[in-house]
């Protein structure tokens, strides 16, 4: 019982014995119909606060579902009286919560649809374009325009992804994933470019037994972003993967030898188009966004930090549970 009803209750108990002593003073029967008058209004209004409290526990609940994203609360079920009165202020609010909810998702998908619209069309002059470099020869320049177009293929590439996953139209797999495999698939198209910088990459620590349930494909994006942030971070150097299952999550290490990361650049490494200060002059702050993006999708996390001997270490955790 609520502090301020005990206050109430005490105080109709010392107002009905007042009338009953006064009533005693009247008559013996004056006294019995104040003490059946007490009694019968008592009982009335617990009855009453026990229903008041069950509608507001009910609204309450309806409240919570509203909280967590469930727009078809019965806020119309109460009949008129206070209670009546914030249902139905609640029920607007609804309303135009979801009728704003539904006005953004429509543009979400609006705009995922636009960019991917502009890629297509820009995909198209960008083939020509690789075709064209292609006959020219292999002089210097030709292999530069290359490597730009290339970029700038992947920059459209990653943008329509992140379009796509803001807006909410991917499709996310879940299939039972190996790490082992997935890592192995991460690391193939890096292994020449890891020769030409002259690095190692040692997997000896990846659990063979270490799955996950998700999508294999969007996966390996995810990790090929940060074989490819750590790639660019030590050259000559070594990178290791790690890989473990426990009961409640799914980890991925990765980490490099680099220069690592600036204390000032760790709170905002994954946010979108963000440059560290060891960022270099072709980075734009995509790859490490795309993969945050992708693990939130797949209850997972990611976070970054600075190893004790030197370099950066990256840890992917994909949790267990509803996906």
């Amino acid at each position: 019982m609520r502090k301020k009803e005990r206050i109430l209750w005490l105080l109709y108990f010392f107002s009905a014995l007042i009338l009953f002593f006064f009533g005693l003073s009247l008559s013996f029967s004056t006294a019995m119909f104040v003490i059946l008058t007490a009694s019968f209004s008592a009982v009335f209004c617990t009855l009453f606060l026990r229903l008041r409290r069950k509608r507001l526990g009910e609204l309450a609940v309806d409240m919570d579902r509203l909280l967590h994203g469930d727009y078809h609360a019965r806020f119309k079920n109460y009949e008129e009286g206070e209670t009546a009165i914030v249902a139905n202020e609640l029920a607007k609010i609804t309303n135009t919560l979801q009728t704003q909810a539904e006005k953004l998702k429509n543009e979400k998908k609006d705009l995922a649809d636009s960019i991917a619209d502009i890629s297509h069309q820009i995909r198209t002059p960008l083939t020509a374009l690789m075709l064209t470099l292609e006959t020219m020869g292999g002089r210097e320049e030709t292999f530069k325009a290359k490597q730009l177009t290339r970029r700038i293929e992947w920059l459209i590439e990653a943008l329509l992804k992140l379009s796509k996953l803001d807006a909410g139209t991917v499709k996310f797999q879940k299939e039972k994933v190996p790490v082992s495999q997935m890592v192995r698939e991460a690391a193939a198209p890096f292994e020449i470019l890891m020769d030409l910088r002259a690095q190692t990459m040692d997997t000896s620590k990846v659990s063979p037994d270490a799955t996950f349930l998700g999508d294999p494909s969007w996966s390996t994006e995810a990790i090929g972003n940060v074989l490819k942030n750590c790639i660019e971070h030590s050259e000559g150097g070594k990178i290791w993967i790690s890989a473990q299952e426990n009961a409640i999550y799914t980890e991925i290490v990765l980490e490099d030898n680099g220069e690592g990361i600036d204390p000032e650049d760790l709170p905002h490494l994954f946010e979108r188009f963000y440059k560290g200060k060891n960022s270099g002059s072709n980075s734009v702050g995509i790859g490490l966004a795309l993969t945050r993006a992708i693990l939130t999708a797949q209850n997972g996390t990611v976070f970054a930090e600075n190893r004790r001997e030197g370099g950066a270490r990256f840890v992917l955790r994909i949790y267990k549970g509803i996906v």
